[in-house]
């Protein structure tokens, strides 16, 4: 399977999402509402309080990321929202009108380098791609959002460590240490794993000062 086989399978299934759900936390396939924002806590904790800082969200849904962001008082100066799928830009669009803070786009090509880049559940779900060949996809990305990131990034995944009863053959579940290694190797000296916050997933993050 192609890399633009492998996106075409994951644009359908989250399209089956969206348009069952809406723009609600599981038409992102979350669980709840509090699930989300559990790990956008964690996500968050990237970026160092301050004022006048861009963010950009890769695989940005409907846009909850930013919202998240402004509900716990931290103001950026502009949101970018990057996703593969066409219909979930539109929906951060039509619920994010203010033109001069936000800007969603599904070309990658049009980002441009921010202070902090996240992404929250967008490895989660590799459907029949091969564990290994997914892996380097996600390792690819983490050098895309590395490039995109003057101060940091943070991405969230699904960990091993889960109850083996309770895997699904359909998802992801990432190798922390692995992914540590290749960030201190490959990003930053200043890399954490945050895996004690009560989910069955865990948080790398990556600063570069």
């Amino acid at each position: 399977m192609t890399e633009q086989e492998q996106l075409d399978e994951i644009k359908k299934y989250f399209q089956e999402r969206l348009d069952t759900y809406g723009t609600s936390p599981r038409g992102a396939d979350w669980n709840s509402s509090e699930a989300q924002n559990i790990r956008f806590a964690q996500l968050a904790r990237v970026i160092v309080p301050a004022s006048n800082f861009t963010v950009l969200d890769f695989g940005c849904g409907y846009g909850a990321f930013a919202d998240f962001l402004l509900d716990q008082k931290m103001f950026f100066t502009h949101f970018y929202g990057f996703d593969i799928l066409d219909t979930a830009i539109k929906s951060a669009v039509e619920t994010h009108p203010q033109t001069g803070l936000y800007s969603f786009s599904a070309d990658w090509a049009q980002m441009p380098e921010v202070d902090y880049s996240v992404a929250s559940g967008v490895f989660n779900i590799r459907l029949d791609t091969p564990y290994d060949q997914w892996t380097m996809y996600v390792l690819e990305c983490l050098g895309q959002m590395d490039q995109k990131s003057r101060k940091g990034f943070a991405s969230n995944f699904l960990t091993k460590y889960s109850d083996p009863e309770k895997m699904a053959s359909r998802l992801y579940y990432a190798d922390p240490c692995i992914l540590f290694d290749y960030c201190k190797k490959n990003f930053s000296r200043n890399v954490a794993i945050l895996h004690d916050y009560g989910l069955y997933d865990f948080t790398i993050i990556v600063r570069k000062f």
